[in-house]
């Protein structure tokens, strides 16, 4: 932490022909911001100062500094990583931007391991321009869970009222039932309480299943997974004091409202989970890496092309994303007081 008491959070600026640096000035040029934390964003200076004139932020500044190790005011900061020319092409897929892209997460992350900065928060990268032969990896998560090496680390979706984990992640819909067992389940499903119970303050928490099948399988009519693999794993985690209930059919749990009895979702893939949350968190929710043993956040959107550079992005889910990792920050130092005493 910071002279000034304020948790530093680290905000790598993604792909800078995307919305990141839109979303990221508009959710910092706000004073109260710097009342609760000191942001670092990892980014370049001049791609920062183009965006600044282009949205005529006039009043909105970072300092600029090479080292985030000597940060300790009251402002926003700006890690400069790269001082050659850039060619801003707002919209455009380039292969520089996806370079700045591993460039901003590489210097995060060393900062990140030498308690530095306190967590990360991450702006959209194309995951295409970003491939490299020193990054291959599908995303975000799977490149902290690597850096961390961290072999729980899961995604994990927050917006008010609802919480949305993963079973698989960025995988064709055809490997998905290929990948499920029940040990993976169990696994899952303990990370996921303990994220709740550190991360979220959930002293009790109640997590809900999700099957794999419409239906839940109807009894092994429409598939045999949920009675063979995902019903076992619920059992056996409930025989080891972890309160899950399932497997529930995705599109009975959700349009009955009864999603909101849990304090959190285990989806089987992606678009089961994705769809639904995407729904109820209108366009204000945050993605969360949780089994880490450092906090990353990002706000739940895309590098979103379509309106880069047009002054049309959104902010709240950025700015949801900083919140978050402060009060993942607040919940894990006070969890860490409580197992002392």
């Amino acid at each position: 932490m910071s002279e000034n008491n304020l948790f530093k959070i680290g905000i790598t600026h993604g792909d800078f022909n995307g919305i990141g640096y839109e979303v990221i000035m508009k959710a910092l040029n706000d004073s109260k911001m710097l009342d609760l934390c000191t942001p670092v964003v990892y980014g370049a200076a001049k791609a920062a100062s183009y965006y600044k004139n282009l949205f005529e932020l006039q009043d909105f500044t970072m300092q600029v500094t090479k080292k985030a190790d000597q940060i300790n005011q009251k402002k926003n900061y700006l890690v400069n990583i790269f001082e050659q020319e850039l060619k801003m092409q707002p919209g455009t897929s380039t292969s520089e931007a996806g370079r700045l892209s591993e460039l901003a997460l590489t210097n995060a992350c060393k900062d990140l391991k030498s308690k530095i900065i306190d967590a990360v928060v991450t702006a959209p990268i194309n995951k295409s321009n970003i491939q490299s032969g020193s990054f291959k990896f599908p995303g975000h998560t799977e490149f902290f869970a690597q850096q961390f090496n961290a072999q729980n680390a899961m995604m994990m979706m927050v917006t008010e009222g609802c919480r949305m984990a993963f079973a698989t992640n960025h995988l064709p819909v055809e490997e998905i039932s290929k990948v499920l067992t029940t040990e993976l389940i169990v696994k899952k499903l303990k990370t996921l309480q303990q994220t709740l119970k550190v991360d979220f303050a959930c002293t009790n928490p109640k997590i809900a299943v999700l099957s794999l099948n419409p239906h839940a399988g109807d009894n092994g009519l429409i598939g045999k997974e949920d009675n063979e693999i995902i019903a076992p794993a619920i059992q056996q985690a409930f025989n080891e004091r972890i309160n899950a209930f399932g497997p529930f059919p995705a599109d009975g749990l959700f349009g009955s409202g009864n999603h909101a009895k849990f304090d959190a979702i285990l989806a089987m893939y992606h678009d089961q989970g994705m769809i639904p949350f995407k729904m109820l968190s209108r366009g204000e929710g945050v993605n969360f890496t949780a089994g880490l043993p450092i906090v990353r956040t990002s706000p739940a959107h895309g590098t979103a092309y379509d309106i880069a550079g047009k002054n049309q992005a959104d902010p709240t889910s950025m700015r949801n994303a900083i919140y978050l990792a402060i009060d993942i920050l607040r919940n894990r130092r006070d969890f860490l007081q409580y197992v002392k005493k």
